[in-house]
């Protein structure tokens, strides 16, 4: 059986890692990497294989994936950007009904994640404090302002002064104001969690956030603090998450408070640095799905104080045409 890593774009040490896993299970199957333009996508060009694919809202797209899964016998989907969840999982009978996987959460579970508005009552009914949201007639400065469905840090902005506001912050009713959590006082954590495919949480890696480029972690150290314990006890299981959740919180750097950010139901950029450590996601996923083994929770299984620093690469492509 060979795997599939979707909208791969430049994600080349997440695909690395499954090619090492998998060669380990059979030497023969391959990673292959599916983009809109693979061509310019660097994890493409470093899969075994890849393939072309139309934009996510062509209608298309389902069929043409399917298809190609079907001629390179593919059993086993990755998805890697939060527009394609949804798709995927709404979808998810039909990739089953031609004996392909997709590692996805449940459609439900999806929403929930892609609305910040209704994450944030999800965490609060699992007992985990989050930011204040103010009304755009009572609020206090300074404040954050984030869009409700937003990602990779787009149209974000930390307000100061009412002078900073626009009528665009006032008009959007996207735009969330929210209680400014002061970076001076409170680390920012992107923990890496493992679900089963019961919605058993299995493994949580803790990476402070040190440099954050384009919403994506560039240099980050795991750290093996209270978060771990904490995520255990509020969030051992949830109803439709599956394979690797990434979830944010903010930590007091010398008081006991938490708060919950928001969760993205799929591999997240900085994942690479816990695999690095030792949490092998890839590993358990081919065992889970591919080998139906039960995985075992294993919340020891990685290094602390681990650093990563990231850095560009080249990719080269030879007798490229355009």
């Amino acid at each position: 059986m060979n795997i599939l890593i979707t909208s791969a774009g430049r994600r080349v040490s997440l695909l690395r890692a499954f090619q090492k896993e998998l060669e380990k299970i059979n030497p023969k199957s391959q990673v292959f990497a599916s983009d809109m333009n693979p061509r310019l996508s660097a994890a493409c060009q470093t899969a075994d294989a890849y393939f072309e694919v139309p934009r996510l809202n062509d209608p298309s797209y389902i069929t043409v994936l399917i298809e190609l899964c079907k001629k390179n016998n593919i059993g086993l989907i990755i998805p890697t950007i939060d527009t394609e969840l949804a798709l995927l999982a709404e979808n998810n009978e039909l990739l089953l009904q031609n004996n392909i996987q997709a590692v996805i959460a449940s459609t439900n579970f999806i929403r929930k994640c892609r609305d910040k508005r209704v994450i944030h009552d999800f965490f609060e009914s699992k007992g985990i404090a989050i930011a204040k949201e103010y009304s755009k007639d009572n609020y206090k400065l300074p404040m954050f302002i984030k869009p409700s469905d937003g990602s990779r840090s787009v149209d974000t902005y930390l307000i100061r002064t009412k002078e900073e506001l626009t009528d665009y912050h006032f008009q959007n009713d996207k735009l969330m104001f929210l209680e400014y959590i002061d970076h001076d006082q409170f680390d920012e954590f992107t923990c890496d969690l493992y679900y089963d495919k019961k919605g058993d949480l299995k493994c949580v890696v803790p990476r402070k956030r040190i440099v954050v480029r384009d919403g994506e972690v560039n240099t980050g150290i795991t750290a093996k603090n209270e978060l771990v314990d904490y995520i255990k006890k509020h969030l051992s299981t949830i109803d439709g998450a599956r394979g690797c959740l990434t979830a944010q919180f903010f930590k007091h750097q010398s008081e006991p408070k938490i708060y919950g950010i928001e969760i993205n139901p799929r591999f997240g950029g900085g994942y690479p640095l816990s695999y690095l450590a030792g949490a092998n996601y890839p590993k358990w996923i081919l065992e889970e799905y591919i080998s139906n083994k039960e995985i075992e929770a294993n919340f020891d299984c990685w290094e602390d104080d681990l650093l990563m620093i990231r850095y560009d690469d080249e990719i080269l492509v030879h007798g490229y045409k355009g």
